[in-house]
C-alpha cells in the first residue's frame, strides 16, 4: 500500500475513486432534488434545458430533471452494477481457472474448451442477446455484464494455477500427502489472490464501460432509474444545443475506468515483486 501511496498518479486516481464513491453513497443527502423531479421551470419558454446556473449547478435535462442530482444518483447504478457483476465474473472465473488448472485431465480441458468458446463471442454483441431475452433491471445488467467477462479471469487463473501447481514446493506439501483440497486451499489459492485483486480493480472500469455502454444503446437499466450510460441515452438528441447533458456523465464514465486502471496498475506494481526489481 505504501507503494501505491507513493505513486503521486496513483494517489490522485485512489483519491478520486472514493470521492465518487462517498457521493454516491451520500447521495441521498448530497443531492440538491429528488433525481426524478420534474420542475416547471426547469426548462426554457422553448422547452429546451437550462444550462448550468446557480439553482441547477449543472443544469437540467430534457423533461426539466436537476441532472447533478440524477449523476450522483447514477453514480450509485454504476458503480453497485461495476461491483456486483466484477465481484460475480471474479468468482465464477476464479472457480473454473483454479479447478481447471489443478485438476487438468478430461474436466481441465471441458472447462477451458468452455472458456474458449465464450471467448469466441465479441463481448458487446453476447452482452446485447443475453440483456436482449431479459427485462433490462439492476440486477439483470449486472449478471449479464458478469456471464460476459468471467473468462477473461479465468483464463489468467487457470495459467497461474498450471504453474503454480508444479512448483516445488506445492510437490513438497503432496509428497507428505497433502489432500487435494489442502494444497489448493492454503498453498495456490493464497499465491493468487494479489493477482486476482489486481485484475479485480482493472475489471471494474471494463465493467463500467459496459453498463454504460449497454444502458446507452437502451438495453441496460432503464428509466427513469438514473445511470450515467442511460444519461446520455436520454439526452443524446440535445450534443448541439445542451452538450452539458452528454459531456458531464460522458466525463464522468471516461474519468472513472481512467482512475480504476491507473490503480490497478499500481497494484500490479506494488504486489508482483518480479515487477519491482525490474522497474527498480
Amino acid at each position: 500500500m505504501k507503494t501505491v501511496l507513493r505513486d503521486k498518479l496513483a494517489l490522485a486516481a485512489l483519491v478520486f475513486i472514493v470521492l465518487i464513491v462517498g457521493g454516491a453513497a451520500l447521495a441521498p443527502w448530497l443531492a440538491p432534488y429528488p433525481p426524478e423531479e420534474t420542475f416547471f421551470d426547469g426548462l426554457t419558454l422553448e422547452g429546451a434545458p437550462l444550462p448550468p446556473s446557480e439553482k441547477y449547478w449543472l443544469g437540467t435535462d430534457l423533461l426539466g430533471r436537476d441532472l447533478l442530482s440524477r449523476i450522483l444518483f447514477g453514480a450509485q447504478t454504476s458503480l453497485v452494477i461495476g461491483l456486483v457483476a466484477n465481484g460475480v465474473s471474479l468468482l465464477i472465473g476464479t472457480l473454473v481457472g483454479v479447478v481447471a488448472g489443478y485438476l487438468r485431465g478430461w474436466v481441465g480441458t471441458v472447462l477451458m474448451r468452455f472458456t474458449d468458446l465464450m471467448m469466441a463471442f465479441p463481448a458487446l454483441l453476447l452482452a446485447i442477446a443475453l440483456a436482449a431475452l431479459f427485462t433490462p433491471s439492476l440486477w439483470i445488467v449486472a449478471m449479464v455484464i458478469a456471464m460476459v467477462n468471467w473468462v477473461q479471469v479465468a483464463r489468467v487463473v487457470y495459467s497461474m494455477t498450471v504453474t503454480l501447481s508444479e512448483r516445488e514446493f506445492v510437490e513438497a506439501v503432496r509428497s507428505l500427502g497433502a489432500t487435494r483440497s489442502r494444497i489448493l486451499f492454503l498453498h495456490v489459492l493464497p499465491h493468487l489472490v494479489p493477482s486476482i485483486v489486481v485484475y479485480g480493480t482493472l475489471g471494474i472500469a471494463t465493467t463500467v464501460l459496459l453498463e454504460a455502454t449497454l444502458s446507452f444503446l437502451g438495453i441496460g437499466v432503464q428509466p427513469p432509474t438514473p445511470s450515467w450510460g442511460n444519461i446520455i441515452f436520454e439526452n443524446q438528441s440535445y450534443f448541439s444545443t445542451a452538450p452539458w447533458l452528454v459531456f458531464i456523465p460522458g466525463a464522468a464514465i471516461v474519468m472513472l475506468a481512467v482512475a480504476f486502471n491507473v490503480l490497478g496498475d499500481a497494484l500490479r506494481l506494488a504486489l508482483d515483486p518480479t515487477l519491482k526489481a525490474r522497474t527498480a
